[in-house]
């Protein structure tokens, strides 16, 4: 404060210099006087001179004139004098109406100024509102000793108003400078920052970096948006890129105007990768251009000179010319790009900018943003000093405010010192929605693909045919199907099998129009849920709502914003609600009511006036508030249940995730109540960029109330001003239009196949030949010419004729009951086919009872009459009983997926499928007609066999228990050779990384900042995957690890040595968690390595950038060299990332793993076989995510089902044995001949 107040050795005191300041500012606010006033004042100086006496003349003469002694002021002659012209006359306002024009200007100009010349006008000090312009408002009181030290203490006073309306003076220009921020992140401003200048040349970095494969795409469309927005605002602008080489578009600066910006657009687009990045030679070559008068450099990769040689060249050239550099690092995660943008623009007092995708806090990085956000930290000092005046003491002055701050302005709400909307206390406008809102869930059970049957599988189900492949005992070979794959076009299906399909193009073109219209229905959708109240809350579907109110301290300064939010939502959301209610809290819970109630048009003015009334303070204690909610007993005596709760706040609670967590799971599991978390994250500005939430950063703040709503069924909400970061209902709309727009583009893969399949079939002089022949009368089906070109000779055409002839007269006179087989052998004698193709009649089949039939010409005898003999064979009756198969199942584990186990080992394929054993037509119920009855009689004797329900026939079971019990030890064998599966399948690396089936393999590891906790474990087991998988594999691999960037272990694929083994354990021990997850960049460095035939990524969790832009570049990548991405979640509960996992996997082929850690498979196994399979339901085995454990865990559950099924058959003999004995027992007593089958009923004599 001695900087305020001044020293002690000052000539005048502190009152007196007030006092004088005082007049000098009253003599300023005095209003200017008029030519006439002036005049009247001055005769009447010329009055008050002439009563001094004669005296004055004298002094006058004798005294020299100084500031203490001035010269008295003489009348000017006036008479007779012209009037000026009305042209030269200055009015006396004119300085406030130049002032005035002066701020119209630098309004206008604001778009081409940047933050630090428009803050010429706008910055505290212009607009005096420093803590020094605050002192200067007070009044000195009388000075009073201090007890202690014994110095005397400067009292200052202040009124009320004076600090009020200063108060409201700073949160005004904090607004203004909010304003100024947000205006400086819309549009291209965001990416590129706000443009200076008139006449610019725009540098763009091309090299293989900034513009190679998956960034150009959008680089160009950020450049044209550009374009569009700013540089077509422009006088004139020279653009040219660069990479190894310069490319200019133009040799000079050329004049703005329509034609001018289309080529500008038309060389954006010709953009292409150009190598490096020599950012000296640009400069060298830009610095040189005339008439320009600000350069812009876009750079996103890190150039190729140091930062002090780019810096030292700008420096030298630069001296004279004053063309400042306005640097932008785009997207570049690179901090040496950041270090020397930032140097450039330095060195010739340019501005720099800063752009990611992925962090949203370099952006407040910038020179624009940054000085705006120092200059709000002024601002908020001031604000913190008036808070310690209202407490007594600032610094070392005593600070006494007038009574009406304590008395009058305490009493007022806070809400009372903060700007508000216009409005703001009028009554609410109440709209009754005309539709119970329904989740995104529920909407899209309704409005989804499948809901509206456009799920692609659906559209193919008919036409698809599974591929075959059966081993024939005959041949002893394994036959495949091989008519599909010519005649169809062959396409992967969503289990991972390749099917043939029949393609029909106008169904298709008819799916594609479904499908557009589909997906602009759900945009709709999300511009719905994007609109009014929903914006901020999302939907309200639930009948029964209470609203939790964050009213911490930490909200004292948006409570406006909270109101005015409560607001809009009573006024467009509740109208049409059962009950509600709405709690407020902050150290304590207050309700608005004690129940729920109606929400009445009174009702709802009620609470917006109780609204009004609230005040922040205290912490947030989110429990009592909840309590309060779901533990009302007034509510559950009258049977008023809440539905929905939905959390309204800025940060976590003041209870720790887990104890929240635990008590919603209990208090809402069987009520039907979900909890939906609501995040509004202010705009809160530091000068690091933008201040976390209270006691957490705001991620973390964002994964607690994500996971506090997701614990009772609920929904998350996260957004701020500048619109929606998180949404669950978007997010489930996003993937529905995700699945369509992958759906469509399968289709257009599978129309270019069949275009592709059917266009290279024959040549096309082929085709042309064949299109100038006429159509026969009548097609028939002839055999293929013989290899041989030559001719036959006609003697043996006449020779095959006169055969033929012969032949027809023989056949024309066979009996009757002669076989049809030997003619279709004559018949396809004719056409050459292999020896061993099947017949084509062979499937067709046949009444008759005998085998095989043999027809003999008898022309060589002497009494042949030609009508031949006929040779019969009859075979023996062959059973339709199915037996039991006796399955062989090795017990040398094989090193593949257990899709291609189960194809040999599955319960089908070793013919142990317990329904299809006892599914034999012998044993049907059938009823019939008997034609000597004339009566239609059922089967009798049903009650002799067991009657089972297969597939909702009723049969009768015809295995005898005797081999129900050796089903049943076939079984448990299998079921034993199943489970020692399983245990190898999660023994040793295997566990988390599940099996490796290539030799050629790039193995992913996420390090990002997540995976700290994990990093020892995630270490232990990467090893283990080196000694245990990729060293006894003999395999290929390289190591990459990601996490905000990217590393390589070897520049290629290396063998798994000894030596090699060691030096990438000892890499991998190395790792350290920190970053985010570049998974896109990982990707792309593993797709990098053309003897790579597989990859294994490993992490736990999403991407930093769009799971939908992954797919699609990885998509694009791999159309070619069709390279299966195996993945692999690791300790990840987050669905969305399993989802994503999943997803990538089964697009490219590969197999999804999980690392299962809340349950224990092991012991699951090992207790089935030490206690063995007499209960088949316990223990249970749980449910698997990855794809290998999934299909073994399915066959353990189906075998299990078909040993209780089995046993539940053989009671079913033994409840017939038992009446049987009984019945037999009885006829004994009665004297009553027991039934026996195929005899008539007899009494005894």
């Amino acid at each position: 404060m001695d900087s305020i107040f001044g020293r002690g050795s000052r000539k005048t005191s502190l009152l007196e210099e007030e006092e004088s300041e005082k007049e000098i500012n009253e003599d300023m606010e005095k209003p200017l006087k008029t030519d006439t006033e002036e005049e009247e004042l001055e005769v009447a100086d010329d009055d008050d001179d002439d009563d001094d006496g004669s005296d004055s003349d004298s002094s006058f003469d004798d005294h020299p004139r100084t500031w203490e002694n001035p010269i008295p002021w003489e009348k000017p002659v006036v008479k007779n004098a012209k009037p000026p012209h009305p042209l030269t006359v200055t009015h006396v306002s004119q300085t406030r109406d130049l002032m005035k024009l002066q701020s119209a200007e630098a309004m206008m100009n604001a778009e081409l100024q940047n933050s630090e010349e428009w803050l010429t006008l706008h910055s505290v000090e212009y607009m005096k509102l420093t803590l020094k312009d605050l002192v200067d408002k007070g009044k000195i009181g009388n000075m009073k000793p201090d007890h202690r030290t014994g110095k005397a203490m400067q009292h200052i006073q202040f009124e009320a108003y004076d600090v009020n309306e200063f108060e409201y003076k700073l949160n005004m220009a904090i607004e203004q400078y909010t304003k100024r921020i947000k205006w400086l992140l819309q549009g291209s401003k965001r990416i590129f920052g706000n443009i200076r200048g008139k006449r610019i040349a725009v540098v763009v970095d091309t090299s293989d970096a900034n513009a190679g494969f998956g960034r150009i795409t959008a680089f160009q469309e950020s450049l044209i948006h550009l374009i569009d927005e700013q540089l077509s605002q422009r006088q004139s602008i020279y653009l040219m890129s660069f990479g190894t080489d310069i490319d200019p578009l133009w040799p000079v600066a050329r004049d703005v105007n329509c034609r001018i910006v289309e080529e500008a657009k038309e060389w954006v687009m010709r953009l292409k990768p150009s190598g490096g990045c020599n950012l000296l030679k640009a400069l060298k070559h830009v610095l040189r251009v005339q008439d320009i008068d600000s350069v812009m450099i876009i750079l996103g990769s890190v150039p190729d000179q140091t930062s002090e040689i780019l810096c030292d060249y700008v420096h030298q050239l630069g001296i004279g010319q004053g063309i400042p550099l306005q640097t932008v690092a785009y997207d570049c995660s690179n901090h040496l790009t950041n270090l020397t943008l930032r140097s450039l623009s330095e060195v010739s007092h340019g501005s720099y900018h800063c752009y990611t995708a992925n962090c949203e806090d370099q952006i407040y990085t910038g020179t624009d943003i940054s000085v705006l956000l120092k200059e709000i930290q002024k601002a908020q000092e001031v604000i913190n000093k008036i808070k310690e005046m209202r407490d007594g003491m600032m610094g070392s002055a005593l600070i006494s405010i007038m009574s009406e701050i304590t008395t009058e302005v305490a009493k007022l709400p806070q809400s009372r010192f903060l700007p508000r909307p216009p409005g703001h206390d009028l009554p609410l406008k109440i709209e009754v929605p005309k539709f119970q809102a329904r989740s995104s869930i529920g909407w899209i059970q309704q409005h989804g693909l499948k809901a509206r049957r456009l799920d692609l599988y659906q559209i193919l189900a008919p036409n698809a045919y599974s591929y075959k492949e059966e081993f024939i005992p005959v041949i002893k070979k394994a036959v495949q199907s091989q008519v599909h794959e010519k005649a169809m076009v062959q396409f992967q299906w969503h289990d991972g099998s390749v099917k043939n399909i029949h393609v029909d193009m106008s169904l298709l073109f008819e799916y594609q129009k479904q499908l557009y219209s589909t997906v602009r229905l759900y945009e709709k959708r999300i511009e719905w849920l994007a609109s009014g109240s929903r914006r901020i809350f999302g939907t309200i579907v639930e009948k029964n709502v209470v609203i939790l109110i964050d009213m911490s301290i930490s909200n004292v300064n948006y409570l406006v914003h909270i109101q005015h939010s409560i607001r809009l939502l009573m006024e467009q959301q509740l109208a049409n609600k059962e009950y509600f209610n709405i709690i407020a809290f902050g150290r304590e819970a207050v309700a608005f009511k004690p129940t729920m109630v109606k929400p009445t048009p009174a009702n709802l003015q009620e609470a917006w006036n109780w609204v009004l009334d609230l005040q922040c303070g205290g912490s947030r204690n989110f429990l009592s508030a909840f309590k309060l909610a779901v533990e009302n007993e007034e509510e559950i005596k009258h049977k008023i249940y809440s539905e929905g709760i939905y959390l309204f706040t800025s940060g976590v609670p003041d209870q720790t995730q887990d104890i929240c967590c635990s008590y919603i799971e209990q208090s809402t599991s069987g009520r039907g109540i979900h909890l939906h978390s609501i995040l509004f994250n202010v705009d809160d500005y530091d000068a690091e960029g933008a201040i976390p939430g209270r006691y957490a950063n705001i991620t973390r703040t964002a994964e607690c109330l994500r996971n506090m709503a997701h614990c009772s069924k609920g929904r998350f909400h996260w957004f701020r001003e500048t619109g929606i970061i998180e949404s669950d209902d978007i997010q489930h709309i996003t993937t529905e239009i995700d699945k369509a727009m992958n759906f469509s583009k399968k289709v257009q893969l599978l129309v270019e196949s069949v275009k592709k399949k059917y266009r290279n079939r024959f040549h096309q002089e082929f085709l042309d030949e064949m299109a100038a022949l006429p159509e026969p009368p009548r097609f028939r089906r002839k055999a293929l010419p013989p290899a041989m070109s030559c001719t036959p000779p006609a003697s043996y055409r006449q020779q095959r004729t006169e055969v033929r002839e012969e032949r027809a007269k023989i056949l024309s006179r066979r009996p009757t009951s002669a076989s049809s087989s030997s003619l279709r052998e004559r018949q396809t004698n004719g056409r050459d086919r292999p020896s061993s193709a099947r017949d084509p009649m062979s499937r067709v089949k046949s009444s008759k009872r005998f085998a095989s039939t043999s027809f003999f010409l008898d022309s060589k005898q002497k009494t042949g009459d030609g009508t031949g003999s006929v040779i019969k064979k009859y075979p023996e009756q062959k059973s339709v009983r199915k037996a039991v198969g006796q399955p062989n199942i090795p017990d040398v584990e094989d090193i593949v997926s257990t899709k291609e186990w189960m194809r040999l080992y599955s319960l089908s394929k070793l013919k142990l499928d317990l329904d299809k054993l006892v599914a034999g037509p012998d044993c049907k119920h059938n009823e019939g007609t008997v034609k000597s009855l004339h009566k239609h009689v059922s089967a009798k004797y049903c009650d002799i066999f067991p009657s089972i329900n297969v597939k909702g026939t009723i049969k009768h079971l015809q295995l005898l228990p005797h081999e129900l019990k050796d089903y049943e030890a076939q079984v448990e064998k299998v079921l034993k050779r199943y489970l020692k599966r399983l245990q190898w399948l999660l023994s040793g690396s295997r566990r988390v990384f599940g099996t490796i089936l290539h030799k050629k393999v790039v193995i992913l590891v996420d390090t990002s900042g997540s995976m700290e906790q994990y990093m020892d474990e995630l270490k232990k087991e990467l090893a283990a995957l080196i000694w245990d998988q990729l060293y006894r594999l003999g395999a290929r691999f390289n190591l990459i690890r990601f996490s905000g960037d990217c590393e390589k272990w070897k520049e290629r694929l290396v063998p798994a040595t000894q030596e090699n083994c060691h030096r990438a354990v000892s890499w991998s021990s190395r790792f350290t968690a920190s970053g985010n997850t570049c998974t896109l960049e990982a990707l792309r460095m593993a797709f990098d390595d053309p003897d790579m035939i597989a990859v294994y990524m490993l992490t736990d969790g999403k991407p930093d950038t769009s799971t939908s832009l992954v797919l699609k570049e990885v998509s694009e990548m791999n159309s070619e060299r069709k390279a299966p991405v195996n993945t692999i979640s690791f300790n990840c509960n987050d669905s969305t990332a399993n989802n994503f996992l999943h997803l990538l996997a089964q697009e490219t082929g590969g197999r999804y793993h999980r690392c299962q850690t809340d349950f224990d498979a092991q012991l699951f196994a090992h207790k089935l076989l030490t206690e063995g399979f007499e209960d088949t339901e316990y223990p249970h085995l749980p449910e698997f995510d990855g794809d290998d454990l999934r299909r073994l865990g399915s066959e353990i559950n189906t075998a299990r089902k078909y040993l209780a099924q089995s046993r539940q058959y053989r009671s079913l003999y033994q409840n017939i044995n038992l009446k049987n004995q009984l019945y037999t027992n009885y006829a004994h007593k009665r004297n009553v001949t027991p039934f026996v089958v195929g005899k008539p009923k007899t009494a005894v004599q």
